[in-house]
């Protein structure tokens, strides 16, 4: 494996990765895992890709409710709607802020503004309108477009997993349909293996399409995670990775197994390539990662690179 993970310097995290992977694909291995067990787990924003200043879906959302506040101007006086069109960041991020420590007190604003953005939509029209804010929209502070805000070190580790026959799945607190336009080609894991929260959704007959509810059906966080990856896939993952409190149950769903790896990233990078430091909302896993054995992988120390290089 002397070639892989090229953007992950020679730590003892890459060490336990590696060793990891051949322990696992070694037919002669005592933790050998056949190819069907081979499940891995990735959390989504923070993990895979940048989520500062703000989650991506919020990005977008805020390009929808400014719409919608334009048609009907007495939504701008309630929030979200309110700080979308007033720019107040703050607010937004308080309230994601609030719902890792525990308080989801403005969590139900934002869900019932995220329920209403596609409201009585086609499956197929949302999907229309994410695509186009992928290929349009850029990052907000590093003005890329958000396929280079994914992170290459762990792009390289789920090629390497593919390599050795793991089935790859993203599950993450991000909404389902709004990820899946841009998982295969950012990632290479296809829409099938895409685990998030989900709106409710409904058959039209007449017309003949599955179109989006108005309510919330599940919130893919914390100790939903483990239901939902039972749920798809039947097994328990024998790798997770995740960034903050909600990825918990994750990472220790799958050390459930013989032999596992849990992987906690820690954004603690204050060189100045692009991701900022933060530890907020991630106090409770990187407190209990030794306890839990977990394998903390410091943005800092252990990439070499972070961002994919521009081209």
């Amino acid at each position: 494996m002397n070639d892989v993970l090229p953007s992950w310097r020679g730590t003892s995290t890459r060490a336990a990765i590696t060793e990891f992977v051949a322990a696992v694909t070694d037919e002669d291995s005592p933790d050998f895992v056949p190819h069907e067990g081979r499940i891995a787990v990735f959390d989504n924003d923070g993990t895979l890709w940048t989520e500062k200043p703000m989650p991506t879906q919020l990005h977008y959302l805020l390009e929808q409710w400014k719409l919608a506040a334009a048609a009907d101007p007495s939504l701008a006086e309630r929030q979200p709607y309110r700080a979308a069109v007033d720019g107040d960041y703050a607010w937004l991020g308080a309230a994601i802020d609030k719902h890792y420590a525990g308080d989801d007190s403005d969590l139900g604003l934002l869900i019932g503004a995220v329920a209403a953005s596609s409201a009585g939509a086609s499956v197929e029209e949302y999907e229309a309108s994410v695509a186009a804010f992928y290929r349009e929209a850029r990052h907000l502070t590093l003005g890329s477009s958000y396929a280079h805000t994914v992170y290459q070190p762990m792009v390289e580790l789920i090629r390497l997993l593919d390599a050795h026959d793991f089935r790859t799945y993203i599950v993450s607190g991000g909404e389902r349909d709004f990820m899946r336009p841009m998982t295969q080609d950012y990632y290479g894991i296809p829409v099938q293996r895409v685990i998030g929260t989900g709106m409710s959704l409904e058959y039209d007959a007449e017309t003949n399409v599955v179109r989006y509810g108005t309510a919330l059906s599940f919130f893919d966080d914390g100790p939903e995670k483990p239901v939902r990856i039972w749920m798809r896939t039947g097994r328990r993952p024998i790798l997770a990775a995740g960034n903050s409190n909600g990825d918990i149950p994750m990472l220790r769903f799958a050390q459930g197994n013989p032999r596992s790896l849990g992987l906690l990233v820690h954004h603690d990078d204050d060189t100045g390539r692009g991701d900022a430091p933060y530890d907020k909302g991630a106090e409770q896993a990187l407190e209990v990662a030794p306890a839990h054995g977990f394998t903390v992988v410091s943005v800092r120390d252990d990439w070499s690179q972070v961002f994919p290089a521009a081209g």
